[in-house]
């Protein structure tokens, strides 16, 4: 069983300017695409917050610290903007990074948008969890997950091989 934390990180969707879509947009994907083996993959937690630095590392390392979750999907926060503080957070928060992942998933997201170079999107590891940060954007989500998801299952499963 591959369990999963879906923090999404908004300053105005936290304080009901609008509707949080990234949580949604994750859960949509992971019911579309394991609707046949949902004995698979089983989403624990997720939770709504600004962009707080602080906040967003001591979520990271509680849901990969106390909660054992194997991913942890951050959306949110990745852009170029001051404000936009998701993967400066993760970065605090990991041990080590992946960097391919985010130059596959900035490549992926190019396809799209060419404001796509702009992203930071990163990935890395903390303990035996892997974290990683996808765009806000729900179409961004569903161009990006469906890429990287084997992937994801791989990591898991090797460092669950102990």
């Amino acid at each position: 069983m591959i369990t999963i934390g879906i923090i999404s990180i908004s300053d105005r969707a936290s304080e009901k300017i609008y509707e949080d879509q990234g949580i949604p947009s994750v859960i949509n994907f992971f019911n579309k695409h394991f609707s046949s083996d949902l004995n698979k993959i089983s989403i624990k937690k997720s939770i709504l917050i600004p962009d707080n630095l602080d906040l967003i590392k001591e979520k990271i390392i509680e849901y990969v610290d106390e909660h054992k979750l194997n991913v942890i999907i951050t959306t949110g926060g990745t852009g170029p903007s001051k404000k936009d503080l998701t993967p400066n957070a993760t970065r605090e928060a990991i041990e080590e990074e992946l960097p391919g992942f985010g130059e596959y998933m900035r490549s992926e997201s190019l396809k799209y948008s060419k404001n796509a170079i702009l992203s930071r999107q990163l990935a890395g590891i903390r303990k035996d969890s892997i974290v990683l940060n996808l765009p806000g954007n729900p179409n961004s989500i569903g161009e990006i997950l469906p890429n990287i998801i084997d992937q994801i299952i791989h990591f898991v499963e090797e460092r669950n091989k102990g």
